[in-house]
């Protein structure tokens, strides 16, 4: 008996030290991928992308436009107005995600993804071929430096974009480590991560990094910067000691022995630069121009192509944001009163063409737009969270909280009259006023120079017809850095704003509409939006692994957000408009990926 009873105790013990460890010691699996999706679209030992011609030469010169000015090449910073394109070409990031595959990481800088089965951190092995332009190899320090100075000095955001991650370390010389904090669910974290641009950590010993220089940054990219002038134009020459040009993710990317960036203040002169020869490559943002502007012979005898690109991609975001830091836009019903007086049909007959398509989601051309009335997943989610939101979101589809189109200008100021006095506001001496105070209802559209001259007559009918519901609007245009600081530190009315769409939501939707981003200069949550029901959708779209909850916790956020009326949406295309000189191909695949011009090829 006591034989037996030691025996069984020599059992627990070894189960406990076993059970202990199994827990110590999660099983870490050594991938060439990482992907938040159920498959990824490339297997081990692909050769390059579909999207790609891997026997592309290698040669020619391209000049394409840039807008605005530049003054430093750190767009990681919160000072100045940096050079993105010196960013995107001359450093490397861990990963790479594909045009065609959005929910997956392959490698770069990174030739392997160590990931533990408890999801406590993300590991990369870098390769060790990897070298920055001057011949020294990248390393776990570069990686280190790189990560560290962008939540420590760089713009206040990054602090909030990757607060997940607790510390990174030096296991090795090629191998690194991101760990979470121990209560993290941020799914997307790992895939985030590998788009970390690698600096060289030599390279700042004697700069700081949170200072604006015009001194290139040494990266281990395609390209390095030959000559520049601030403000006016950058020349990138090709590296043909690239270590990357045979990795599958790189081959027939990148084609073209010199890139030159020229700086327009105004989009619009770009197309006589195009017609004289000074750029090769443009892309059509106004559709006046695009519908009456190419008729010349450079066009029409085909030196000049001119070519509608259909993609697939996440529509891009363009609306009127209302600050709703000002006390006068804080109520929901006198922002969508506002909104009935911008009549876009009548806009897209008159004066684009009938080229563009209304947005009415935040994620629009994607599976996460919310449409109709909430079904299935999503109606659970909103039914959980109904004492908190209006009650019409349950019941009312999405369709008819935006202005019935085919209403005349005079029936919709009329409902937006009725909106406002709802909102406490009514005329007084022929103005819109706010009857407690008197308060005449008058705001200001800030407009970007680059887009003046587009905004301004789409502006134009909007303005008057606020006027005849008795609100005053004006309009502004201010110079690039001037916009860019007000911007920042919220100093506007109403702001013309755009985001990049996204094919999976996640730690960017914080930045964009969180509580804790509102306050933080620099933040892209231009709108100011302070929403308990939104902070929580955005956690759990952050947080949520099963794939259908996560689409409808998206769909949720989408609806919460329009039936709030924080913006006034724009129109997109779903098509990419572009013109150039006839010495250039292209693959031609059909995968809907748009335009990629570094895919592209000098002709024979």
């Amino acid at each position: 008996m006591k034989k037996k009873n030691y025996r069984l105790i020599t059992l627990s013990l070894f189960t406990i030290f076993f059970l202990n460890n199994a827990f110590a010691n999660p099983q870490i699996s050594i991938k060439d991928y990482i992907s938040i999706g159920e498959t990824p679209k490339y297997t081990e030992g692909f050769k390059h992308l579909d999207y790609t011609n891997p026997d592309a030469p290698k040669k020619g010169h391209i000049t394409l436009p840039a807008y605005g000015t530049f003054d430093n090449f750190n767009p990681y910073i919160f000072k100045g107005t940096a050079s993105i394109e010196t960013v995107n070409l001359t450093l490397d990031s861990l990963g790479i995600t594909p045009a065609d595959d959005p929910e997956t990481a392959y490698p770069l800088i990174a030739e392997k993804f160590e990931l533990p089965s408890d999801k406590s951190f993300i590991g990369f092995f870098i390769n060790p071929k990897a070298r920055f332009s001057n011949g020294e190899p990248v390393t776990a320090d570069d990686v280190i430096f790189s990560f560290n100075s962008l939540i420590n000095k760089g713009s206040p955001i990054y602090k909030f974009y990757y607060a997940d991650v607790d510390y990174v370390k030096k296991i090795s010389k090629n191998h690194v480590r991101f760990y979470f904090k121990t209560d993290t669910q941020n799914r997307e974290l790992p895939l985030i991560l590998t788009s970390l641009k690698i600096f060289s950590a030599k390279d700042f010993t004697n700069k700081e990094y949170d200072k604006p220089v015009l001194i290139p940054p040494l990266g281990s990219g395609p390209y390095i910067v030959k000559d520049f002038e601030a403000g006016r134009y950058i020349i990138f020459k090709r590296n043909p000691n690239y270590w990357a040009k045979d990795l599958p993710t790189r081959k027939g990317i990148f084609n073209f022995d010199e890139v030159k960036y020229d700086y327009y203040q105004d989009t619009t002169v770009t197309l006589q630069a195009l017609f004289a020869g000074n750029i090769d490559i443009r892309t059509e943002y106004i559709a006046k121009s695009w519908a009456t502007g190419y008729n010349n012979e450079l066009v029409k005898n085909g030196k000049i192509k001119k070519q509608a690109i259909a993609h697939n991609r996440p529509a891009t975001l363009q609306f009127f944001a209302f600050n709703t830091r000002k006390q006068k836009f804080q109520n929901p019903y006198v922002r969508q009163a506002i909104s009935f007086a911008f009549n876009f049909p009548w806009a897209n007959k008159n004066l684009f063409y009938n080229q563009y398509l209304l947005l009415n989601s935040f994620f629009a051309n994607t599976r996460f737009s919310a449409k109709g009335i909430p079904q299935d997943k999503e109606l659970q989610i909103l039914t959980n969270l109904k004492d908190k939101l209006p009650p019409e979101i349950l019941t009312t589809p999405i369709e008819t909280i935006f202005r019935d189109d085919s209403l005349s200008d005079r029936e919709n100021l009329k409902l937006a009259v009725k909106l406002l006095q709802k909102a406490g506001y009514d005329f007084i001496n022929e103005k819109m006023c706010n009857v407690k105070t008197g308060e005449p209802l008058e705001f200001e559209i800030v407009i970007n120079a680059a887009n003046g001259n587009t905004f301004t007559r789409v502006l134009l009918p909007f303005i008057e017809n606020l006027r005849k519901i008795g609100i005053k609007a004006t309009t502004r245009i201010l110079e690039v850095n001037t916009y860019k600081n007000k911007m920042d530190k919220f100093d506007f009315d109403i702001v013309i704003g755009g985001y990049h769409g996204t094919s999976m939501p996640g730690s960017e939707q914080k930045d964009l509409w969180s509580s804790s981003t509102a306050d933080i200069e620099g933040s892209n949550n231009i709108i100011g939006v302070k929403n308990p029901i939104v902070d929580e959708l955005v956690q759990k779209i952050i947080s949520t692994a099963d794939n259908e909850q996560y689409t409808a916790y998206v769909q949720a956020l989408d609806r919460v957000l329009l039936f709030n009326h924080y913006v006034i949406f724009n129109w997109y295309t779903n098509s990419d408009r572009i013109a150039y000189w006839d010495k250039f191909a292209y693959p031609e695949n059909n995968l809907d990926t748009g335009v990629d011009i570094f895919t592209w090829w000098m002709k024979d």
